[in-house]
């Protein structure tokens, strides 16, 4: 008997010690991050302790972390709890998870907000209007006068530009003429508030297009090639590359919103027939590298001009002599790329999201030294043209044209709204007070 209750009292024992090592695991995940924040902290003297500067909505997975960023340290963490320590002198938003249900509320004079968005207006309308993007002190944008531009965040060097290493000779693509359109089109992201795929249907009205993507699709990829993740698969590259021109259609039209849809085709030797940034022609590595769609002329135009070039080679040949010489004329564009603080693609260097740390962490250091030397601080604000975007706009074609999709209808409603949004939010922020959804949402459908 004793000895079935020494094994009973050694099976309960290693249950509880089992569960208490568990327990002791999970607290250790949760709390890592923490505790390297902030037990590294003491080792400075206890008037230049680092700063917290809180993620509240995450760009990333990572919990949290100590980041030296030059002369300066800070602590960073996505623990919401630090809303009211001591130390915490900044909050970081992601653009495309920023919300109302939630915010860093009440702000202290000595609370920065910084918000990184590098995505299309459509994820978050609301912060593309002034009451809201000025409530910000530092911004990392697609647009060039954000503190932090990203609008090259689709381009990782110059040299990537000029590779031949796609490039094919212009006798093998009229060879590929044979069977190929001489325009491509891969695209998923159907209805989008640019409008694009009425553009486009109405443009393979008067030209030959392959269309790769979901949207009007006619013609399949090899089925490795099928999935989004497969957008910079070697063999995709070598597919396209062999048409004259790659339809480089954004998902929304506003200045500086570039995306690898104008870099892909411009690395690969094809030559791109843009729509979307009206300011693209800052961007361009030559005045002649792309065939910029003008909206407000006909389909049908741009048909008779792509195929006038796919019979004139010596016209066609004119796109691509930058490429075959492999310089780039644009001064603006070689010296942004020149001059970013940080890299794509590049295990070795510092990545935007790195970069746009350091740039509130050593902001707000400034501010910790002024207030040593009894200065005022500093104050930083994001200006109207950090985050902007025209409200969309649908083409209006012959009634040959179908009447589109559900997602078409919402574009302009759901901007409209936005502003609404983003003046209700201000005026909430601006009373400094916590709030219900449920006042948000009238101060909404009320004003």
């Amino acid at each position: 008997m004793m000895r079935i209750s020494v094994r009973k009292l050694c099976a309960v024992c290693l249950c509880a010690c089992a569960s208490l090592f568990l327990y002791i695991n999970i607290f250790q995940v949760e709390q890592a991050a923490d505790t390297q924040l902030m037990g590294r902290r003491a080792q400075r003297p206890s008037d230049m302790q680092d700063p917290v500067i809180v993620w509240w909505s995450p760009v990333s997975g990572e919990q949290g972390r100590v980041a030296d960023c030059g002369r300066n340290r800070c602590v960073f963490s996505t623990n919401r709890s630090h809303h009211s320590h001591p130390q915490t002198r900044a909050f970081l938003f992601y653009g495309t998870d920023f919300s109302a249900e939630s915010l860093p509320l009440p702000r202290s004079d000595e609370h920065h907000w910084a918000l990184f968005h590098e995505e299309s207006p459509k994820n978050n309308y609301k912060l593309f209007h002034p009451p809201l993007i000025t409530l910000f002190n530092h911004t990392a944008t697609f647009s060039r006068h954000s503190h932090l531009p990203l609008t090259t965040q689709h381009l990782e060097s110059l040299s990537a530009l000029t590779s031949t290493t796609h490039l094919l000779p212009l006798s093998l693509k009229n060879q590929r003429r044979r069977t190929l359109a001489p325009v491509a089109y891969v695209q998923s992201d159907c209805d989008p508030p640019s409008d694009r795929d009425v553009y486009v249907r109405e443009l393979m009205r008067h030209i030959q297009v392959d269309s790769y993507g979901a949207c009007l699709h006619n013609k399949d990829l090899p089925s490795h090639l099928r999935d989004s993740a497969a957008m910079e698969h070697e063999d995709l590259y070598h597919l396209l590359s062999q048409y004259k021109f790659l339809l480089a259609f954004e998902n929304a039209v506003c200045e500086d919103y570039i995306t690898e849809k104008l870099w892909r085709p411009l690395k690969m030797g094809v030559v791109p027939v843009y729509y979307g940034a009206p300011n693209v022609g800052m961007w361009l590595p030559d005045d002649r590298s792309a065939v910029v769609v003008n909206p407000d002329r006909p389909p049908e135009e741009l048909a008779r001009y792509l195929k006038r070039l796919d019979t004139h080679d010596e016209e066609y040949s004119q796109y691509l002599q930058w490429k075959h010489k492999r310089r780039i004329s644009n001064v603006n564009l070689v010296k942004r790329l020149r001059e970013r603080q940080w890299s794509v693609h590049d295990v070795t260097g510092v990545n935007f999201i790195d970069a746009f740390e350091c740039l509130v962490c050593n902001r707000v250091w400034v501010n910790i030294h002024r207030h040593k030397q009894k200065l005022t601080a500093k104050v930083w604000r994001a200006e109207e043209t950090h985050l902007t975007c025209p409200p969309p706009k649908l083409f209006h074609f012959p009634a040959s044209s179908p009447n589109g999709s559900y997602l078409r209808s919402i574009w302009r409603a759901s901007y409209d709204q936005s502003k609404k949004e983003a003046g209700a939010l201000r005026r909430f922020i601006e009373r400094n007070t916590n709030f219900t959804d449920t006042h948000f949402w009238s101060e909404v459908f009320i004003t």
